[in-house]
């Protein structure tokens, strides 16, 4: 006789129950079951009644001898099987995850991280984690906050500030000094002042971005609260471009000091600070409240131990 079913949500189907049915049907007893299983007959009878009780039908019949299936245990045997076989897979599918044997992790940069400290940094991580693979975006430091807020990145390293909605921004990672760069060295005999700058032939990086580039916005407002605007004669994407440029005298920029260093065009371009020096912060963002992979957080440590080696870079 069938046997009743409540709705209670106490009353679903759980993984164990299966797995004491399986055994029960492999070993012939709920006794030989129990003690395959390393388990008190007692819970693994009580399981299986729970199971029966859930599903509204009894799965065996009880002889003297062996347990033997009904119909409607019979039916179920198959899709158990499959649902413990499911279950185990899914289970391997995130273990390489949690472990750092596989997946793929991912991190938005600025985009002069490239030149910095990329190629370093993605050759160490490899180096430790082999079996994961490693996704890292060059973007301007707005679209990287953008694609975290999204969920299309699970953490990026941006220059600040950005727009922190729905984002976790760590503390200062790293700092280092955007300063003026010209190929006549007439031109960085002193720091420019706001009128220099409006008037000076600006070679300006993230063209795509414009003014809402963390660096440009700063620059553009120390401009405009001295009355003078900022038009560049050239605007490119990559900062390297615009360092480059610089050197071959097409006109000045103002970009990072430890990136210009790296490129190795400070043989050809003088420096100076700006008054005051301005400072370009960078730091870690996160989906706000979000649970990181082990692998990002192990790729962000990595990526902070890399800029800690480039070191607080000196004034020109």
């Amino acid at each position: 006789m069938p046997l009743a079913r409540r709705d209670d949500p106490a009353d679903t189907v759980t993984l164990q129950q299966l797995t004491y049915f399986l055994a029960a049907v492999e070993h012939g007893s709920f006794s030989a079951a129990a003690e395959a299983l390393y388990i008190a007959q007692p819970s693994l009878s009580e399981q299986i009644r729970r199971l029966e009780h859930s599903l509204g039908v009894p799965l065996f019949i009880r002889t003297n001898r062996k347990l033997v299936l009904t119909e409607a245990g019979q039916l179920l045997l198959p899709r158990a099987q499959y649902a413990l076989a499911a279950a185990k897979e899914a289970e391997e599918s995130v273990r390489g995850v949690r472990t750092l044997t596989g997946g793929t992790v991912s991190l938005g940069t600025f985009s002069s991280a490239q030149h910095l400290m990329l190629g370093d940094l993605i050759a160490d991580f490899r180096a430790r984690h082999p079996q994961v693979r490693v996704r890292v975006v060059g973007l301007n430091s707005t679209e990287v906050a953008d694609a975290v807020r999204e969920g299309t990145l699970e953490a990026g390293l941006v220059s600040l500030p950005v727009d922190d909605r729905g984002l976790d921004v760590s503390g200062a990672v790293w700092t280092c000094e955007a300063v003026y760069l010209s190929a006549d060295p007439s031109r960085t005999a002193e720091p420019p002042t706001a009128e220099r700058l409006a008037d000076a032939p600006l070679i300006l990086p993230e063209a795509r971005w414009g003014n809402a580039d963390p660096t440009r916005r700063r620059l553009l407002e120390r401009v405009q609260k001295e009355g003078f605007s900022l038009t560049p004669v050239v605007e490119v994407e990559s900062p390297a471009l615009a360092i480059e440029l610089a050197a071959r005298g097409v006109g000045d920029t103002v970009s990072s000091l430890p990136l210009a260093r790296r490129l190795g065009y400070m043989n050809r371009l003088h420096a100076v600070s700006l008054d005051p020096p301005l400072r370009e912060t960078f730091a870690f963002i996160t989906r706000r409240e979000a649970h990181l992979s082990p692998a990002t957080r192990v790729l962000m440590e990595l990526a902070a131990k890399h800029l800690a080696r480039l070191g607080s870079p000196a004034q020109p």
